[in-house]
């Protein structure tokens, strides 16, 4: 990892599980672009600590657009794999990452009986001298570049010329002096799409829209004032929220406008999960843990049992629940939501997202989706 980097990041040692927990970098990685390089603890750990080490590593797969298995080329003199990485090969095949092989330590084996295999995603590098790190990076780039790229965000929905109006309350729970992740990514959207943003604070939205003199191709809104906007949008004018947005740009729309349903069968005591994808400082009036529970109970006049899951921590086990509900996933990558999603969809437990909850609950959903082709 410090090669590639360029950076001395992460420890290094002759001892072996110097890596105990996943280190995560953020950089530019030319010629390919932005991206997250994890380096896991080995995949050999031993013991009871090792065992949790190894967990932690193979968890990071479900995240992971392109693995790269480091192999120590000076370990395995008779050019064999050990059995730990054989099943790790298996591991990326069966969960269909590409990956690229790294036979490192070059400098030390230059005649390693591994480098008879010629195979176009094997690299001998050597991560002291440099040897070859430059070509493992294009070949990442390379294997990552395969990958299938998604349309715009607002694909379909505006025009070049067009102008959105995007309603973002500040309140106590707002971040300080900056917007949310979302609707950062909202007006680059609108901006790709050669199309205005006019942004507001759910307060100025009714003079916002008699000012205006014309009528915004589309509203798009923060999930926590959604019936008051509606409200306050003429009917014709089309009318969706951030959650949902990202709901159909993660590939999971569908999924979460059926799962919602399930809203419907809750009872007293009945277990429903609320997942986020990322980790923040609590308010007091918290969408997740705060107001989403309240407003669930409202509806179903019943009193079910949350549980709640931040950050990159998801159970394995969703048996126990009656409902998944998780935010819009601006945090999470593809892989990484299609990997909660499908678990879901194994154990048969709905899923849902938060604006698609809400919007059920405010009895607006089917203007909030009517824009989109839900199968």
């Amino acid at each position: 990892m410090n090669a590639v980097t360029g950076q001395n990041l992460a420890l290094v040692s002759g001892t072996k599980g110097t890596t105990t927990d996943p280190v995560y970098k953020a950089m530019e990685l030319l010629p390919l672009g932005p991206v997250v390089i994890i380096d896991t603890p080995g995949i050999d750990d031993e013991g009871e600590l090792g065992e949790l080490r190894v967990r932690r590593a193979k968890d990071v797969l479900n995240r992971t657009d392109v693995a790269v298995l480091v192999l120590d080329t000076e370990a395995s003199p008779n050019g064999t794999l050990f059995t730990a990485e054989e099943n790790l090969l298996d591991l990326f095949k069966e969960k269909k990452i590409p990956y690229i092989i790294a036979l490192n330590k070059h400098d030390l084996s230059p005649s390693s009986p591994l480098y008879a295999d010629e195979s176009d995603n094997l690299v001998p590098v050597s991560a002291k001298t440099g040897h070859n790190v430059n070509l493992l990076k294009e070949k990442i780039a390379a294997l990552a570049a395969t990958l299938e790229e998604k349309p715009p965000l607002l694909e379909g929905l505006i025009r070049p010329g067009d102008f959105v109006l995007l309603v973002t309350p500040i309140d106590e729970a707002a971040p300080k002096g900056r917007l949310i992740l979302p609707q950062q990514q909202t007006i680059r959207g609108v901006l790709d799409a050669d199309a205005s943003a006019i942004v507001v604070k759910d307060s100025g939205l009714g003079d916002a829209l008699a000012a205006l003199g014309k009528k915004p191709a589309l509203v798009i809104t923060d999930s926590q004032v959604f019936a008051k906007v509606c409200a306050e949008v003429p009917t014709e004018i089309p009318l969706t929220s951030f959650s949902i947005l990202f709901a159909r740009h993660k590939g999971f729309l569908d999924t979460a406008v059926r799962g919602v349903a399930a809203l419907e069968s809750i009872q007293d005591g009945s277990k429903i999960l609320i997942c986020e994808g990322c980790t923040h400082h609590r308010q007091c009036e918290d969408i997740g843990t705060v107001k989403l529970p309240r407003w669930i109970k409202e509806y179903t006049r019943k009193e079910p049992d949350f549980n709640f899951y931040c950050g990159k921590d998801f159970p394995e086990d969703l048996s126990a629940y009656k409902l998944i509900v998780h935010c819009g996933a601006c945090m999470l990558n593809d892989r990484e939501m299609q990997h909660r999603r499908l678990s879901a969809e194994d154990q048969n437990i709905p899923f849902t997202n938060y604006g698609i909850c809400i919007a059920h609950i405010k009895g607006i959903l089917k203007r909030s989706i009517a824009m989109f082709d839900i199968v």
